[in-house]
């Protein structure tokens, strides 16, 4: 099922490749989506899973959050500037905090990330991972949904300091992880 349900998420983004630029909502001087996924195939090779366009990114323009999953059933987070098509940041998920990589430099607790998120942007967690940099220092990723918005922002909680290390806004999603729906709802009541 899980093979069915990857190549179902990467059928979704190329099918929106035809709207271009339009869709992300830039104007004609972003790459298009197409663009963005080659260059993310050309540095990590794998099924593509899900992908985010943030309207607001770590880069100062629009970004395509692409994510893959590669032979070995590792995630990757490559982030895509949406006016030069270039990667500028690429991350690997891991299924939890207790992972070796995320754990080995970690202080701060899952708990205390998600209060430093809250207390700054407010809102209603709905997604939290944990990722490693690329430098191999630990982070969570939380994504907050404000009432009455259609967007979210993600906020990045260094795991090490506890500081606020970046924060984007997403736009749209394509795809879910099969285990995304279970996260969203786990982090919505464990928030509660």
């Amino acid at each position: 099922m899980i093979s069915t349900t990857r190549s179902i998420l990467y059928t979704v983004p190329l099918a929106l490749l035809a709207a271009g630029p339009a869709f992300a909502g830039s104007g004609d001087r972003d790459v298009s989506l197409d663009g963005c996924i080659k260059s993310a195939q050309s540095v990590r090779q794998g099924d593509i899973v899900k992908v985010e366009y943030l309207s607001v990114s770590p880069a100062g323009a629009p970004t395509y959050e692409i994510e893959i999953r590669d032979s070995s059933d590792t995630e990757w987070e490559l982030m895509c500037n949406a006016r030069s098509g270039d990667i500028y940041e690429i991350e690997t998920e891991v299924d939890s905090a207790d992972d070796e990589l995320f754990s080995k430099t970690a202080k701060i607790s899952e708990e205390e990330a998600r209060t430093t998120a809250t207390d700054r942007f407010g809102g209603e967690i709905v997604a939290l991972e944990y990722e490693v940099e690329a430098d191999g220092s630990p982070t969570y990723e939380i994504d907050l949904a404000q009432d009455g918005q259609d967007t979210e922002f993600k906020v990045e909680v260094d795991a090490v300091s506890g500081d606020i290390i970046e924060v984007s806004v997403e736009q749209w999603q394509i795809g879910q992880e099969p285990e995304e729906a279970g996260d969203r709802q786990n982090a919505s009541s464990d928030a509660s």
